[in-house]
């Protein structure tokens, strides 16, 4: 698939400079698409992508990396996002398909499903740190895309906080594993629980540290 001539960019475009700089090479609808929750033992993997417009009035104040950002102005970023967007969509994959298709094999595909949702079709994909075939479009993997790339960092919000949701719903539902601090991430007061209480269903039983905590409470059980 051909590839733009290297776009120029401007010094002053922070964020934004790289889809600005597509957009001047004819490349109207630049999507960018990221995920939340890949190092996570427990939960689902959710990935976004999100189209932004062209217009620098509806540019997002404080866009950046998601992981850079306090709870507070994900959230206030997140609902600016929803706000603005040409397009976005957030698509969630659940442990089960995680535990049966590979972690990487559900990374790709759920990015795939977020950029074929966006309406209008994107014309350029960029991705955070890895490449991602199959779209169908010209592409392109960039280097901590979530602080360079604004469409990028809009997914990136957008899958972050649509998982921590999630993980605070769950943790109503299994209030013992305390996932609405970590967030299903194997910190120690994770572990602790999981060696305490074994798997719960949301639980990733195809990683090393959950498939050890249910052999150690099935000796226990013996």
């Amino acid at each position: 698939m051909l590839s733009p001539s290297r776009p120029v960019l401007r010094v002053d475009g922070g964020v934004y400079a790289l889809e600005r700089a597509l957009q001047r090479r004819g490349f109207a609808v630049v999507a960018g698409a990221d995920e939340a929750g890949r190092g996570a033992c427990a939960g689902p993997l959710v990935a976004a992508a999100a189209v932004l417009p062209e217009s620098r009035r509806a540019e997002i104040e404080g866009l950046t990396d998601s992981k850079l950002l306090t709870a507070a102005a994900r959230d206030r970023i997140y609902a600016r996002v929803l706000d603005v967007a040409v397009a976005h969509a957030v698509v969630v994959i659940g442990p089960e398909e995680i535990d049966a298709r590979g972690l990487h094999v559900c990374n790709l595909t759920a990015m795939r499903r977020a950029l074929a949702a966006l309406q209008p079709r994107p014309s350029y994909v960029l991705t955070d740190g890895f490449p991602v075939d199959g779209v169908g479009v010209p592409n392109l993997a960039v280097w901590k895309g979530d602080q360079v790339a604004a469409c990028v960092a809009a997914a990136s919000v957008l899958a972050k906080v649509s998982r921590d949701r999630i993980m605070t719903q769950l943790d109503m539902v299994y209030p013992q594993y305390g996932f609405a601090l970590h967030k299903g991430y194997s910190t120690a007061e994770h572990q602790a629980a999981l060696e305490e209480h074994g798997p719960s269903p949301v639980h990733r039983r195809s990683y090393q540290n959950v498939a050890r905590a249910e052999r150690g409470r099935a000796v226990v059980g013996m």
